[in-house]
This record gives structure tokens, C-alpha cells and sequence, in this order.
């Protein structure tokens, strides 16, 4: 198979692993797992169950991919966990895979950075260029959107949905939608202000940081209903496809059950 396995590692004869993939001793690599090429296991990695791993990825000690998901209700069907490409994922980091409740897949994007004994529970969907600090929680049914960043010993609530270019402060407990652009904390977690530093960093321009910046004064501080924020906004040309989307991802968080989007209101 021409792997560069170091021995004491086992790896499955029907494990689909490209002949450049480096891996670490003592490694334990499961029949139904597929491995891109010049990704490297530093060793004592464990993936099992069906496991789909991208290019160029770094994988640290002692990491546990793959595992059955934490949910009683969990059947015991073939679910899986995807991972794209120059991910780094740091040691003792777990990642569970999916459960039959949504579509059976756990799912990680590209250029993502988790640090080290941080978790991603079943069923999560988790977009690029996101940093997840150490022994950061997420928990099941999670969906992150690209461009965030989560400190360190953070908890987030099953059915969550963290918005792109989010910043969540450290130790902070997140039972809520994080909406997008803005930087919150706390336990309980609630936004404290845009996330100046980040939007610089990806790029946006004076006005569309000055039209979020406006729309976090109107809805979070001055606490103006939506509709009444987007009139003002409209008024004074601020109406940005950044303010746009923020409002629409508040609308659908007001729509939730208890400020989580996607998991809606129970009817008696």
C-alpha cells in the first residue's frame, strides 16, 4: 500500500488510505475509513466507523474520530464523519459521528484549526476557516458557520447555530443562536458588540462595519423590534448584504424554540 505506517500501528487491509499518508505508531485505522493524500496521524490515532478524510490534513495524538454519537437514541446504523481538507485537529480531540436524526453525517469543512481536548459532538455541521479552543464542547446537532471563532473551555447547547464571522469569548456558556458578525460572552453568553477585529481581518470595508455596527446599536442596545430597526437602517442607506443577512438569521432565531433556529417551538 506503500503507507508510511510507523509499526505497532493496525491498519484495516480494506482501509483506503493514499500511499503518501503519514502514520504515527500506534495508530488504530478501521476497515471503512478512507484517507486523502499527505495527511498525517502523529500517532496513537483512533478512527473508527466510516470515516472520510481529505488532503493535507494534520492530525495530533491521541485524537478519536469516528466514535458512535452520545444519544440514547442512537440505533446502531452505518452514520459517518466527513472531514475536507488542511484541517489541523488537535491531541486527545474527539469527533463523533452522526445519528439517524438528520441526515447521519458528522461534517467538517476545510482550513478549520480544533485545539487540543475539544469536542465535536454527532450530527454536527461545521463550514471553514473556524477555531475551536481548548476543551471547548460543542454539543450535538451544531451547525457552524465559516470565519468563527470559539475560545478556550467554551460549552454550546445541542441544536445550535453559530452565525459566520462570530466571535464566542472564552469559558462562555452558549445556550442560544450566536449571531452572525457579533462577538459575545458570558455565562449565560449574549452579544457585547460587533466583531470589529475579525471583519477587518476578512476584509469589509468602513461602511458595511459601520452599518453593523449601527444595526447592534438598534437591535442589541437601543432593544428596537426588527422591523423597527430595518426601517431606521433602510432610512440611512444601511441596508448592506451583511445587515441583510443578520437581520434574516434573527428572524429565524426569534422563530425557535428558547433562541435556537433549528430547533423549533414543540406544539401541545
Amino acid at each position: 500500500m506503500g503507507i508510511l505506517a510507523a509499526r505497532l500501528s493496525r491498519v484495516h487491509p480494506h482501509a483506503k488510505v493514499a500511499r503518501d499518508v503519514q502514520i504515527g505508531q500506534g495508530c488504530v485505522i478501521g476497515p471503512d475509513v478512507e484517507i486523502g493524500r499527505e495527511t498525517q496521524l502523529l500517532g496513537r490515532v483512533c478512527l473508527t466507523g466510516t470515516v472520510r478524510i481529505g488532503e493535507f490534513n494534520r492530525i495530533g495524538p491521541f485524537v478519536a474520530i469516528g466514535g458512535e454519537p452520545q444519544d440514547l437514541s442512537y440505533w446502531g446504523s452505518a452514520t459517518q464523519v466527513e472531514i475536507g481538507d488542511h484541517n489541523t485537529i488537535g491531541e486527545r480531540v474527539t469527533i463523533n459521528r452522526g445519528s439517524e436524526k438528520e441526515d447521519g453525517v458528522t461534517r467538517l469543512g476545510n482550513y478549520n484549526n480544533l485545539l487540543s481536548g475539544s469536542h465535536v459532538a454527532h450530527d454536527c455541521k461545521l463550514a471553514d476557516r473556524i477555531t475551536i479552543g481548548p476543551l471547548s464542547m460543542i454539543g450535538g446537532h451544531v451547525h457552524i458557520e465559516r470565519d468563527v471563532y470559539i475560545s478556550e473551555q467554551v460549552g454550546v447547547h445541542q441544536f445550535s447555530t453559530v452565525g459566520c464571522n462570530s466571535y464566542i469569548g472564552g469559558q462562555s456558556k452558549v445556550t442560544q443562536d450566536v449571531p452572525c458578525y457579533m462577538r459575545v460572552d458570558g455565562n449565560r453568553a449574549r452579544v457585547r458588540g460587533i466583531n470589529g477585529r475579525a471583519l477587518r481581518k476578512s476584509g469589509f470595508t468602513g461602511k458595511p462595519r459601520a452599518a453593523l455596527r449601527t444595526a447592534h446599536q438598534l437591535i442589541f442596545i437601543a432593544r428596537m423590534t426588527l422591523g423597527q430597526a430595518t426601517e431606521i437602517l433602510e432610512m440611512h442607506d444601511q441596508l448592506s448584504v451583511e445587515v441583510l443577512y443578520l437581520l434574516r438569521f434573527l428572524e429565524s432565531q426569534n422563530q425557535g424554540h428558547k433562541g435556537r433556529a433549528r430547533e423549533r417551538r414543540r406544539t401541545v
